[in-house]
């Protein structure tokens, strides 16, 4: 539950997303995995074409994303995607980054002003848990994570948050009662101030990020998810489709 008021409108406002996709995949190219990882598939479908169709079915304004340099087999699809959806506008920045804060920076170069929701591709979740994340983060009025109580990550970010679920601590070490699910809810003119300070202080990695906007006294709330995977090895593509079967 998050302490977000309101109730959905029966039509939902468009939503800004953005997709942080500018890894390499190191541990499934070494398990023998030959894809790109944001085309390495699920139940036939690659993972970056079941986010976007997800944040289409939720009212997609715009979508964001960003890929590194060294996979034109992804910018192609993506250049099919865009052909095949022109209502749906689509930014992409072709880029290699030294870590994923300096990937949301990029995107935040293309984003629309407002607010978004931004994950990274590997991130997978249940559809309707995401829709009612949308719902929730659209009646929210301060920044909105997703947390679970699923541990499924080598080295997961633990969140600790207070009685009305906002987040007070990111920890690297546990437990604490959540763990990041890599989603974020933001909104663009709030946090490009704080990235930028975090890069010019040659800071790196997300959490660093987020723990920044904690010290800035930025309002950030949890919302709970049942479940959140990361793939991560060649054994999570099969776990994933089981669950999500």
């Amino acid at each position: 539950m998050n302490m977000c008021s309101g109730s959905a409108a029966s039509v939902p406002c468009p939503m800004n997303f953005a997709i942080i996709a500018a890894g390499d995949g190191e541990r499934l190219v070494r398990e023998g995995v030959t894809q790109p990882k944001p085309l390495v598939p699920l139940a036939g479908r690659p993972m970056l074409a079941r986010l976007l169709d997800i944040f289409v079915a939720n009212a997609a304004a715009s979508i964001s994303v960003i890929i590194n340099d060294r996979m034109p087999e992804v910018e192609r699809f993506i250049g099919q995607w865009k052909a095949a959806h022109p209502a749906t506008p689509l930014h992409l920045v072709v880029r290699s980054t030294p870590s994923s804060m300096h990937s949301l920076a990029a995107l935040c170069e293309v984003l629309p002003e407002g607010r978004f929701v931004c994950t990274t591709v590997d991130t997978i979740f249940r559809e309707e848990d995401f829709a009612a994340y949308v719902a929730a983060f659209r009646q929210c009025d301060s920044c909105l994570f997703g947390v679970t109580e699923f541990v499924d990550d080598e080295k997961p970010l633990w969140v600790v948050a207070d009685a009305s679920q906002r987040i007070s601590a990111f920890l690297d070490a546990g437990p604490a009662p959540y763990v990041s699910a890599g989603i974020y809810g933001m909104d663009k003119a709030v946090i490009v101030p704080i990235l930028n300070r975090c890069l010019a202080n040659g800071e790196s990695r997300m959490r660093n990020f987020q723990r920044a906007l904690l010290l800035a006294d930025v309002p950030v709330r949890a919302h709970l998810f049942g479940k959140v995977m990361d793939i991560d090895h060649k054994t999570d593509i099969q776990k994933a489709e089981q669950w999500l079967a």
